[in-house]
């Protein structure tokens, strides 16, 4: 370190000379520098926004695009499920509510032995997001049932006469492709076994309008369900997940062909089971109205982008 300090002390001039030349250098490197940090970050979201996801005859949809086109179809939609769902958190720590996977896991078994393959309230939900959903839910119903007093005898009665609600069948979450004759059904099955998409050919073959916009989507059907046909019943139990039937001719003379994308077990649940449901549900009915979710935006200061269009 002290031979290379007088080293520089014993060549003043040279130093004088070289300081200006290395100040510009360094200020370009850092010029250069700062424009490079500068070009990953700004262009990065131009890029990202800007990036082609798809083009008809040259003309280019890009990202940013997309992403305002879904936002205009179902931002409002989304946020409003986020902002409830957050709202009903903070509602369920001010008045320590608590919810156990197994309440979620009874509510939805009671959801799908409910739909008997006509509500469609679920299909578009994945297994996550229909938890989340029933989870708000179920933090919603307590804060409103938490001051009503049910007697015990009245949930006892309640389940002594209503045991049949909650003994569970098996059901399956169904899709079906329905046909006029069976050699169109046969034609989808030939299809299907080719490769080609359930979804995409119950929106182009079914005969069924309502579930061909779902992509044949029918919901969960359950074992004995009266409003779903006998002959699809018979068939569904033997159908593994993920594939389809062979043609099922109906007692309505039409044919189908059906696939099974998921299978809940059947369960009977026991009164200590479904006690604190019941109880619930004896103290929503006594309340003049139903209370929604948004009621208690003003008390936790909840707000959200579309308050101001």
């Amino acid at each position: 370190m002290k031979s290379t300090r007088n080293n520089v002390d014993a060549q003043p001039k040279r130093r004088l000379k070289t300081k200006p030349i290395l100040l510009v250098l360094g200020i370009l490197l850092l010029g250069n520098l700062l424009w490079f940090i500068a070009w990953l970050i700004p262009n990065d979201k131009v890029t990202e926004t800007e990036e082609e996801v798809a083009s008809v005859d040259g003309k280019v949809i890009t990202k940013k695009q997309w992403m305002a086109s879904m936002e205009s179809m179902y931002g409002k939609e989304v946020l409003l499920d986020m902002v409830n769902a957050e709202v009903m958190e903070a509602a369920a720590k001010k008045n320590n509510i608590k919810v156990k996977d197994e309440e979620i896991d009874l509510e939805l078994a009671l959801i799908r032995s409910t739909q008997e393959g006509t509500d469609t309230s679920l299909q578009s939900f994945d297994e996550e997001v229909m938890r989340k959903k029933v989870r708000s839910r179920l933090i919603l119903e307590k804060v409103l049932a938490k001051d009503i007093v049910i007697e015990n005898t009245d949930i006892k009665s309640f389940y002594d006469n209503n045991k049949n609600l909650y003994n569970i069948p098996t059901s399956y979450l169904t899709s079906v492709i329905y046909a006029s004759t069976e050699p169109e059904a046969k034609e989808v099955v030939k299809e299907l076994q080719s490769g080609s998409s359930f979804e995409g050919l119950a929106r182009e073959r079914s005969s069924d309008i309502s579930s061909a916009s779902l992509g044949g989507d029918i919901g969960y059907v359950a074992e004995g369900a009266d409003s779903v046909d006998a002959a699809l019943l018979k068939t569904l139990p033997q159908v593994k997940v993920g594939k389809w039937s062979n043609v099922i001719s109906l007692t309505d003379g039409r044919f189908a062909v059906a696939q099974v994308n998921g299978v809940f077990e059947g369960k009977s649940f026991s009164y200590s089971d479904v006690e604190d449901h019941i109880r619930r549900e004896l103290a929503l009915d006594q309340l003049p109205q139903s209370v929604t979710q948004e009621a208690f935006w003003e008390e936790f200061n909840a707000d959200w982008f579309y308050s101001e269009k």
